[in-house]
């Protein structure tokens, strides 16, 4: 007996085994939830078993032959993937799937601008880009699910290494009427009476608080936001301070609010963005392109103060 399936029914099949949902499946692959249910129904029919128990309240849960396949599918898409490497290798043309992941902050201020600017460049480079908090995007990039990933470098396992971006040095974010914000610059014990809004993303945080406490003071943090926008909205009316690394290109809120960006005295340690990709791996052309481009964009990239500084010889050895 034949059985036939395609690897994009394969790449459905991991994707709702992952997320447990065919709608949230259905949006990270980038194509509509009966599409997938469609794909799923046809290859249990091909292989003659059961992949997943339909609970109409909690989603789909995999059986333990769910388990089995959906382990074998993302090993047959590893391969595949290898293929599509080879291909752009020999032809010197870039075409195939970038599988992205980054932190929400690099998603709502940096990732736009490059994945345009890269799908414009190479579009026949299929672009799917995954928002993770730190722990999800080392489990990903362990489990093959993710290429590379845009993170900082806090924390990185030594089974990963990361190539340096730019250096991010942290300013402290003011309503534009703030008695401080036309300082050219802003000590962490002249902030640590105000009130602070607290951006409290995983690892971020921290390294926050971590300024004050290296200058023996203690912020007065009267809000904590996991949500850039809703930081920069409570700064806007008045609730506070808050202290960031990436500065957008428009200085305004939704609402139209003006900030003030200040940077802080004292040369601070400043934050490093950049790859994070498994330790030994060979990368593939569209990776290296792909880190090559992100330098090369950072370097341009008005509004932002990125200070580009690349460390990627070792990514652009053997790159054409």
């Amino acid at each position: 007996m034949i059985v036939r399936f395609t690897i994009r029914q394969l790449e459905y099949l991991v994707a709702v085994g992952e997320y447990g949902s065919v709608t949230e499946a259905a949006e990270r692959v980038n194509v509509s939830a009966p599409s997938v249910s469609a794909a799923i129904s046809q290859l249990e029919r091909e292989f003659g078993i059961t992949l997943f128990v339909r609970r109409h309240a909690h989603g789909l849960s995999l059986t333990q032959a769910g388990h089995n396949f959906v382990a074998q599918a993302r090993q047959i898409l590893r391969e595949a993937h290898k293929l599509n490497a080879l291909s752009n290798e020999l032809t010197n043309q870039l075409r195939g799937p970038l599988h992205v992941a980054c932190l929400v902050t690099f998603a709502q201020t940096v990732i736009p601008t490059l994945r345009r600017g890269f799908s414009d460049a190479y579009p026949d480079v299929e672009f799917f880009q995954y928002e993770r908090d730190h722990a999800r995007i080392v489990e990903g990039l362990r489990m093959a699910r993710f290429d590379i990933a845009l993170s900082y470098d806090l924390d990185v396992p030594p089974d990963m290494e990361f190539h340096e971006l730019a250096v991010l040095p942290p300013y402290a974010v003011l309503p534009e009427d703030h008695p401080l914000a036309g300082r050219a610059e802003l000590s962490v014990q002249e902030l640590a009476s105000q009130p602070m809004i607290l951006l409290d993303l995983p690892h971020s945080s921290a390294y926050f608080l971590s300024l004050f406490r290296d200058n023996d003071v203690a912020p007065r943090i009267i809000e904590r936001t996991r949500d850039m926008s809703v930081m920069r909205a409570m700064v806007a009316n008045h609730f506070g301070y808050s202290i960031a690394n990436i500065r957008p290109v428009s200085s305004h809120t939704v609402s139209g609010a003006k900030l003030a960006f200040v940077p802080l005295a004292g040369n601070p340690r400043p934050m490093r963005m950049g790859i994070l990709a498994m330790r030994g791996l060979s990368s593939p052309l569209v990776v290296r392109r792909f880190i090559d481009f992100c330098s090369q964009t950072l370097r341009t990239m008005s509004g932002m103060q990125l200070p580009a500084n690349p460390q990627l010889e070792d990514q652009k050895k053997g790159s054409p």
